[in-house]
């Protein structure tokens, strides 16, 4: 569906389909031939729409009498929608969550379900709960956006996998900037065999911190060995793989950046098994900074992802949101830094 006027309805014209549904924001962008991000916006009072769109459905609202649903008919609960429990950064998350949600005396609720299983039935649990806000870590599909916005339930996208509309709100981490500065770290250590584990295709984050990797060897006049750059899960078992082909190249790599803290610890797993010794002949560089890699032997130099302080941003805007409040900005990034530990040293001569 288009911004164009064509779609629009006459004056006079009634609501469109079942006179007897209720007037909702995909009833509204119906009547007026457009988007439901287009009437978001108008409700919203943001940028991004023509004058004369703006009119033709600022005059719809008023026909119809439709107004944003209140705050005061919605729970006093924040509900906090995973993919997935089983990382440990999970843990981070909830933690900078429930800080906030504390100060502000809003409960919390976390949910766990995924996009292509019984996604209907959740989210039908959700909206029945009519949270105050949702705050749905790395995905949130159209379809599900617009059952949120059709009740008035405002949320916010964590670290989000994919490219979002120019009007979802969202809380991410600079990944681009993270991956050069770890791959630059290696290249000042001495390292020009610099191989990179990346994460699945298509992984918004793991694509940015390959592209900062490619950045920084461009910059240090590095080739990049297509040999040397491979692909598996953000897991253990992933970066294990990944590892164990790396080191069984003729040219072996003398350092490995992997795209997230997992992989590198299956990094750190398959050295053993090809009596390598980390730092002494590979160097190893991860992503996240979860707790656990300050422990390991040797303890990891990794990409510090402020993931408590990116949930405290992330809660603060959904619960700004879900007093009717304007967003500042729809996008923030918080700035990673480099954790430097024992796992990196200059190449073995």
């Amino acid at each position: 569906m288009t911004d164009s006027p064509a779609g629009a309805a006459a004056d006079g014209e009634d609501i469109p389909g079942d006179p007897s549904r209720p007037v909702t924001i995909a009833v509204i962008a119906e009547s007026a031939g457009v988007s439901i991000p287009t009437v978001s916006k108008v409700l919203n009072g943001r940028s991004g729409v023509s004058a004369e769109t703006r009119a033709r459905v600022e005059e719809l609202i008023n026909r119809y009498g439709y107004s944003k649903p209140s705050a005061a008919n919605r729970s006093n609960l924040l509900e906090l929608v995973f993919r997935e429990l089983e990382s440990m950064w999970a843990v981070e998350i909830i933690r900078g969550v429930e800080q906030v949600a504390r100060q502000h005396r809003i409960g919390v609720l976390v949910s766990r379900f995924g996009l292509h299983d019984s996604t209907v039935p959740a989210w039908d649990d959700t909206v029945a709960r009519r949270p105050r806000c949702v705050l749905s870590v790395a995905q949130l599909s159209a379809d599900e956006r617009e059952q949120l916005r059709q009740k008035g339930i405002p949320f916010v996208v964590f670290d989000p996998t994919v490219e979002m509309p120019d009007d979802v709100p969202f809380v991410g981490a600079t990944n681009w900037s993270g991956g050069r500065t770890a791959t630059r770290h290696l290249v000042e250590l001495g390292h020009r065999r610099i191989a990179m584990i990346g994460g699945p295709e298509g992984v918004l984050c793991c694509q940015a911190r390959m592209d900062g990797y490619r950045s920084a060897m461009e910059a240090a006049g590095l080739p990049v060995d297509p040999r040397h750059v491979v692909r598996a899960s953000l897991s253990r078992e992933g970066g294990h793989d990944a590892a164990v082909s790396l080191l069984a190249l003729a040219e072996r790599p003398t350092a490995v950046f992997a795209a997230n803290d997992l992989q590198a610890l299956g990094v750190y797993q398959a050295a053993r098994e090809a009596d390598l010794a980390i730092p002494a002949d590979l160097s190893v560089v991860g992503f996240d900074d979860l707790p656990v890699v300050a422990w390991v032997d040797p303890p990891m130099t990794t990409v510090h992802q402020p993931l408590t302080e990116m949930a405290v941003a992330a809660t603060e805007l959904a619960l700004s949101l879900g007093r009717g409040e304007p967003a500042a900005q729809t996008g923030v990034e918080i700035a990673t830094t480099l954790t430097v530990r024992d796992s990196t040293a200059p190449p073995p001569a």
